[in-house]
């Protein structure tokens, strides 16, 4: 961890936390706010019993370099085929509901209200279509992810989306259960530019180290009911898992203006 950039912690107590904080994400000032109390353990435990019982039910897609555990969906793979990924969105958020998992729209509530915001909805395209609300991150014993980036802007750019005029983009990770030894989150102060494509790792996930050297980095490993927010712009991996699975609900959120109040979220 590099003592230069440091995380901002939040103990939850109802008042209303400034926004000066997600400010200082996008203009790369903390690395993560992590919110302490902002959900319950019995919340949290509840929806995860709900979530152990979805796992047989988890897609795994592989790469060259790794493979992603999901309960869900994520545009990014469906952005050349948006018509199959609405529908997709719609089916998992259906699916998910009618088990008794609450904690997306829970989650989107808890922080409108701690952030004093006027909105905070999953995001909808002028024709009522809705985007996914969130997906659940699975990485099993031995698995880690790459070096990544999140850049809605910059994917979304070719393709007929609301989410490509978003002027700021955050994310939002709920630690549903944490893991024994490893896992920790890496974040690198280091926003992605387009000459960094030349360290983009071919047919994998995401890009090679030289990427990143030399920048500060911050890791922490999260605990079971944490709630923490970062800049997914920013490069940014998870170590391999020790023992029982690390389980994470994530979204992305962003503002389509400076005012930092009215709030849309997808994956």
């Amino acid at each position: 961890m590099n003592s230069t950039w440091t995380p901002v912690v939040i103990n939850v107590d109802g008042s209303t936390i400034s926004s000066a904080l997600l400010r200082g994400l996008i203009d790369g000032d903390h690395p993560v706010v992590l919110l302490k109390g902002l959900l319950s353990d019995e919340i949290v435990a509840a929806n995860r019993q709900v979530l152990l019982g979805l796992r047989n039910g988890a897609r795994v897609t592989q790469y060259a370099n790794g493979s992603l555990t999901l309960i869900g969906t994520f545009l990014v793979k469906y952005l050349e085929k948006l018509d199959e990924y609405f529908v997709e969105a719609k089916n998992a958020d259906a699916r998910t509901a009618a088990a008794g998992f609450y904690l997306p729209a829970h989650v989107r509530e808890k922080l409108r209200r701690a952030f004093g915001m006027r909105e905070f909805e999953t995001a909808r395209e002028p024709d009522g279509r809705c985007y996914a609300s969130s997906n659940v991150r699975i990485c099993a014993n031995n698995i880690d992810t790459p070096l990544h980036n999140d850049n809605i802007k910059r994917d979304g750019a070719p393709y007929p989306i609301i989410l490509a005029g978003l002027k700021h983009q955050l994310s939002c990770v709920v630690c549903v259960q944490g893991c024994e030894e490893g896992g920790e989150l890496s974040i690198y102060r280091k926003p992605w530019e387009p000459a960094d494509e030349i360290h983009k790792v071919p047919s994998g996930l995401g890009y090679d180290l030289a990427v990143v050297e030399g920048r500060p980095v911050y890791e922490f490993r999260p605990k079971t009911s944490d709630v923490y927010l970062l800049n997914p712009t920013n490069y940014h991996a998870v170590k391999k898992v020790t023992g029982a699975d690390r389980i994470t609900l994530g979204f992305f959120f962003g503002f389509f203006d400076d005012q930092l109040d009215r709030a849309v979220s997808w994956v």
